[in-house]
Order: C-alpha cells, then structure tokens, then sequence
C-alpha cells in the first residue's frame, strides 16, 4: 500500500466551549473543511454529553469517522489543576464515554463545558488517557496563562512519563523557536487551529500535513511516534509575531520590553507601573539549549487567503463584498484554499489575481514583516511596501523588526 498525504487540523471546539460560535456543527465543519482543504479535523470537546450525542448523530465509521467524506478524529481538549490545557485523542466513543465517567468526580464543569477542568495533574491525567487507549499531549505550549512550559521546565516535570509523542505549537510559537529546546526534537510539533468558528479564516489557520498509509487512528498514532516512515511532513501556521503574548510587554502602556530589564524592575512597567507579561519568545528563550533542530520538517508560515486579500487590496474588512469575490474566484479555479497558499505555482495564481500571488509568494519565501505582538494585543501583519521600527524600553533609537 502507498503512502497518502494529508492535511489535519487537530484540534477545534464545538459550541459547547466558551466563546465558541454555534455554527460549530458536523454538517457545517464538514461544508468548511473541503473549501479549506482539510482532509481530517478533530472533533473537539468529545467528552461533553450534548456534543457526544451529536457526534454519535451525524459520524459513521470507527477509530476514524466520517462525514460526507470529511474525516473526524474524537479530540477534546482539558484544563488541569494547575490551568495547564491537554489535547487528547480517542480511538472509539465506547473510550470517550470510559474516560468521561472515570473524570466525572474530579470534574465540576465536565457537563456543561465542552473544556473541562479537571481537580487532577498532568500526571494523573495521563494515566486515565493511556488506561483508555489515547494519546495526550500539551495544548498551545507556551502561551504564558495556559500552556505547560508557563508552569513548568520540562515535559517530564508535568507529565512523569516518557510516553508523550507530540506538543501542540499554538499559535504563539513555531517549530524554529520550539526546537531551541531539546527535549522537544524527539517529538512530534503539531501546528493546529484551536478555531472557535468553522469558517476558513479560523478553521485550518494552522494545520499540519501528515505521511500515513490509510486513515486509521493507529496510523496517526504511528505518525506522532515518527514510526515505520509516517510521520508530519509539513507545519503551516502563523509567524510566532503573531501571538499576542509574543515578545515581552506591559499590558497597560503596551511598552515592549527586554528580558533582562523585564527582570530587573521585577516585571513591573517604569513607565505607567503596569504588569509587564513575559513573552513567548523570551520564556523560549530562559529555555533554550541549543541552536535548533536541523531535522525537523519544515514548517511553513501562513495567513488565511481572506486576510491576504484584504491587506493586498488595501481593503479594511475580511468580510467585504470585494474581499468575498476575489476569495470566491481563487476557490472555484483551484478548489480549496490549503492548495492556494501552499501548493499552486505562483505564475497560476498571478492568472487570478497578481496583487495576491504576489503575496503569496511573499509567505512562500519567508519575506513577510509584522508588527509583533505583546501585553496581549495580537501582531499585525504589514504591507510588503511598509518598514515597521519597534522601540523597546530604554533603547535610544529605532530599530527595524524583521522576521
């Protein structure tokens, strides 16, 4: 049997978590999924009764399921007792509703929301998630409230077992940033959406491309395990710029700070007296202990096409009628969108539109720029013609920031 290639987001909610979008059913996620070109999605929040109902309603198959030809993986996501969030993966609904009844007594929320705190650590966790045959790993890792690397220094800290497989990026960080860190070249780096809407400009905004022999949740097993030749082939998602909690920053000012002086006025801001918060990149950093991992699969940033339209056509909504038709041109030419901003030669895309293929291309050579973010205010991307200079702290001229 050949190998297949495909692209999976991992990791979504349904409309049972907070701030979710009720338009989060299996009809609609499936509907997205193909404009977007994701060939699996995970459920999200497949402990929760009501979404398990409808999951039970609309899938068919087992291990992996299915809907009208979009593949689903049972997928939930927890907070533990120290607000560490964990991705989980199941192989079977008989082994979600296991776990489910096994986390009731340390759940008081496990009934109504579709992330559940849990009165449990990371260890103990994982040890009801092997007994119930699924996989578990740390969710959106660095960010600095509800990420593992917020509370701890390593993976065996939090977890006590050698048996994890993968970490999810989130999307404050890349593969680049996270491989400064050993201990994380032996696993498997997931880049996925964490979307809250099923539309393609949240769906799919970070997604990983996967080497496996057919859709078998032993075969995505295999694949975190970087066993028998399957493995991630490729991680798209958003420069770590990004992430609104990327560099170090005073939330009430927004003055952008440097760790060293972070620490020394003991991340507290000279100018306004504010919090400073810590980034991502320099808590990476306090990590760090290498220089990166010249094996890993190449990870390539991304925006979605509608945010590329609007920026490229200088157009101040993503939901503009104009923005829309451009959008809708690019999708009926060439099918979905993954194969627009990853696959599709740049002289097809400048058939349908220049401007965009120009940025496109722009993405594809790793020649964007951005206002980074920081303090909780998420970064901007900036026009290919425009230079941005960021000030830090007690620094006497401008720089240029340059990713």
């Amino acid at each position: 049997m050949d190998f297949i290639e495909i692209n999976a987001d991992l990791h979504i909610h349904s409309k049972y978590a907070g701030g979710t979008s009720d338009k989060m059913d299996i009809p609609i996620l499936s509907e997205q999924a193909k404009l977007k070109g994701v060939n699996l999605l995970g459920t999200g929040d497949c402990l929760h009764p009501k979404w398990i109902k409808h999951l039970k309603e609309n899938l068919k198959g087992e291990g992996i399921y299915e809907y009208n030809e979009t593949k689903f993986i049972l997928q939930t996501e927890v907070q533990d007792k120290d607000r560490i969030h964990h991705v989980i993966f199941l192989p079977s609904f008989s082994k979600a509703e296991e776990l489910r009844e096994k986390l009731k007594k340390y759940s008081k929320n496990i009934d109504s929301d579709g992330r559940p705190w849990l009165d449990l650590n990371g260890k103990e966790i994982c040890e009801f998630v092997f007994e119930a045959n699924g996989i578990i790993g740390p969710a959106h890792a660095f960010t600095p409230y509800f990420g593992l690397y917020a509370h701890y220094n390593s993976l065996e800290e939090c977890y006590s077992t050698n048996k994890i497989s993968f970490l999810e990026l989130g999307l404050s960080a890349d593969s680049y940033l996270a491989d400064k860190i050993s201990e994380l070249h032996k696993l498997t780096l997931l880049s996925n959406s964490d979307c809250h809407s099923p539309y393609p400009l949240r769906l799919a905004r970070e997604f990983n491309r996967l080497k496996i022999k057919e859709l078998k949740f032993e075969e995505l097993e295999k694949a975190f395990l970087q066993r028998d030749k399957r493995m991630v082939t490729l991680n798209c998602g958003f420069y770590p710029e990004h992430g609104k909690y990327h560099l170090s920053r005073c939330r009430k000012c927004l003055t952008f700070y440097r760790l060293e002086d972070a620490i020394k006025l003991n991340w507290k801001c000279a100018k306004c007296g504010g919090m400073i918060k810590k980034g991502v990149k320099d808590r990476i950093l306090e990590l760090a202990d290498c220089e990166g991992n010249p094996d890993r699969v190449r990870y390539l940033h991304i925006y979605p096409l509608i945010e590329i339209i609007a920026i490229s056509h200088k157009i101040k909504t993503f939901y503009s009628k104009e923005v829309s038709k451009i959008w809708y041109k690019f999708i009926n030419k060439f099918g979905d969108e993954i194969k627009i901003l990853v696959d599709v030669p740049i002289e097809d895309l400048e058939k349908v539109d220049k401007e965009v293929a120009r940025y496109i291309n722009a993405f594809r050579e790793d020649k964007i720029r951005q206002i980074p973010g920081g303090g909780g205010v998420y970064g901007k991307l900036l026009p290919l013609d425009e230079d941005y200079k960021i000030k830090f702290y007690k620094q006497k001229s401008l720089i240029d920031f340059r990713i």
